[in-house]
């Protein structure tokens, strides 16, 4: 699969990122070193290689669900660039 300008084009426009043409260059060109790459990994035998869920023996410890005090809303909107004095307000995506 080969990575082309137009593909990195298309993600930064869904994404509403405004690249420059440097920054598309240099994204287009990691991202098709990135595909390579996971060519490779394909290509590998993998045959006679044992299946598993996880790379170690490691498993999640959940921790107690507790109740506990959260932080007030007035601090909490202290930090908003701006606010409704209830929740974040957002500027419109139009």
């Amino acid at each position: 699969m080969e990575i082309r300008r137009e593909d990195i084009e298309h993600i930064a426009d869904l994404s509403m990122l405004n690249l420059s043409e440097e920054e598309i260059e240099t994204y287009t060109k990691n991202m098709q070193e990135i595909v390579e790459f996971a060519n490779q990994i394909n290509e590998l035998d993998t045959e006679n290689t044992l299946v598993s869920a996880f790379a170690s023996d490691a498993y999640n410890v959940f921790r107690k669900d507790e109740v506990r005090e959260s932080l007030s809303r007035d601090l909490l909107l202290k930090n908003a660039p701006s606010s409704n004095g209830e929740a974040y307000a957002l500027p419109s995506m139009e």
